[in-house]
């Protein structure tokens, strides 16, 4: 196929319509402590077949405030396999757990593992999870306790971990057990969370750095915790002595006639849960602004998805890019111009018609480049945004397709194409995998004016559109099962 390559002044007006949606700010990008590197999930057989490959598992009850999976669900994670039990298993409900391989030998490593993962899933998904008792055996099974809180929300399809920061430094790994405790004990035991977050900051500091430290961070508050503390100064209170003496000291200590939280006083009890506010905001900060640990929701908003294709293209044609310009001609793309690209619906696999599609590039416009996919029969053709300027890449639904030009359709090729088209309305994750490089997530469609209808409801209506016409008129060519057909 003989495509052209296209002058900014006749790219597809589609292609400046994403870039006009998304603007031109450059995005901040996370740097620090932290790597946040793709994490590979499995699902449904495949884990069941990783579950039986190997004897020896450490098997982790935990309780957990964040919606948790229904299935099972393998991953890979900083060099070590875990495994998410599922809430479900049938028709009954199962205790969540996390599996890592173990060897009888190695039992307190594989806890360390389990308590380190458990610290940084709960603190990425925005709460806790928290091992709650561990079991060993050859086999996989199931751990957990009846009277262990565990979120009822539905974790379901959507869960996924996919950009786990990797914790390296030691401090930073202590801060993040603190918070688990702090989170998990919060609806638990209000005095011993104060306590877990106020170590959070000081595992960090001296005292006299410690000090500086929260004088400087407090107004850097909001909500009840800023409420909290203004409360405090209208009574002439030293907030961060009072954090000290009022809190951390109070808790640990019941030094005759010196400051406590008795637990049989209402008062103590609701000026610890008052504070609580302000400590748990000052740790929170202090992970994420000092500590640079980020978040699902941060990392959503401010990675740069498009970076592991970085390494594909010329310095130069980077840093043009980046900057919004444009390019002259597709030469300069480097490896990523006619390189074979996967399509795929997460977390599935890629489908054979979707599977190494050759892919090139069509035109640019500041610093957005519009890409064409097609397979090797020249049936099924994608095409996408990938603006490097603000570190995004966007399906262009509308002007993808299916085309008899060069070869009839296969009811295969029509079929996973449907569903493609359909899914990604629906809101489902598309990701582009070229060999070598991590994967690339397009950013979710949300669909305007058009109302979202069952990818599986509407395959079966195209294979029975497409065979009925097949059978009236056998070698008619239909162009109606999909949009524009590429030049």
């Amino acid at each position: 196929m003989n495509f052209r390559y296209r002058p900014a002044a006749d790219v597809e007006p589609s292609l400046l319509r994403a870039v006009t949606a998304v603007g031109l700010a450059v995005r901040t990008i996370i740097v620090g402590h932290m790597q946040n590197p793709y994490v590979p999930h499995l699902h449904g057989d495949d884990v069941q077949t990783k579950l039986k490959a190997r004897q020896g598992w450490l098997t982790a009850g935990v309780a957990s405030s964040v919606p948790w999976p229904q299935e099972d669900i393998w991953i890979e994670y900083d060099g070590h396999e875990y495994v998410l039990r599922g809430a479900k298993g049938g028709d009954q409900k199962r205790p969540p757990c996390i599996l890592t391989p173990c060897s009888r030998g190695d039992i307190d490593a594989a806890k360390t593992r389990v308590y380190r993962f458990a610290s940084i899933l709960g603190w990425f998904k925005g709460g806790y999870v928290d091992p709650n008792g561990s079991v060993w055996g050859t086999e996989p099974v199931l751990y957990g306790s009846r009277d262990t809180f565990t979120s009822t929300l539905d974790g379901g399809k959507y869960f996924d971990c996919n950009y786990l920061p990797v914790v390296e430094d030691d401090q930073i790994r202590k801060a993040l057990a603190f918070m688990r405790e702090g989170r998990r004990l919060r609806r638990v035991h209000e005095p011993y969370s104060f306590l877990s977050f106020f170590k959070v900051v000081e595992s960090q500091f001296n005292s006299k750095d410690r000090v500086v430290w929260i004088q400087a961070n407090l107004d850097q508050l909001d909500k009840d915790a800023a409420q909290r503390i203004a409360d405090l100064r209208a009574q002439g209170v030293n907030v961060s002595k009072h954090l000290y003496d009022s809190g951390r000291s109070a808790v640990v200590h019941a030094s005759l006639g010196g400051v406590i939280v008795d637990p049989d006083i209402p008062a103590d009890r609701r000026r610890i849960a008052d504070d609580l506010d302000v400590m748990a905001g000052l740790a929170t900060r202090y992970l994420k602004v000092d500590a640079c640990v980020p978040d699902d929701m941060e990392l959503h908003k401010n990675r740069d998805r498009t970076a592991p294709w970085h390494k594909l293209l010329p310095e130069e044609t980077l840093r043009r890019l980046q900057a919004g310009e444009e390019i002259k001609d597709a030469s300069e793309l480097g490896k990523l111009e006619r390189n074979k690209v996967s399509v795929r619906l997460w977390p599935h696999d890629s489908t054979d018609p979707m599977r190494q599609m050759e892919f090139f590039a069509e035109g640019t416009a500041l610093g957005v480049v519009q890409f064409l996919a097609h397979n090797e029969r020249n049936t099924v053709f994608l095409r996408f945004a990938l603006d490097i300027a603000n570190g995004r890449l966007h399906t262009l639904l509308e002007d993808g397709g299916t085309t008899e030009q060069f070869n009839r359709i296969t009811e295969i090729e029509l079929e996973h194409y449907t569903r493609y088209f359909h899914s990604v309305v629906g809101n489902a994750k598309v990701e582009l995998c070229i060999e070598g490089v991590d994967p690339v997530p397009c950013e979710v469609v949300i669909p305007v004016n058009i109302i979202p209808q069952a990818p599986e409801k509407m395959v079966s209506l195209a294979l029975e559109q497409f065979r009925r016409q097949k059978a009236e008129v056998g070698t008619s060519k239909s162009s109606a099962y999909g949009g524009s057909q590429p030049e």
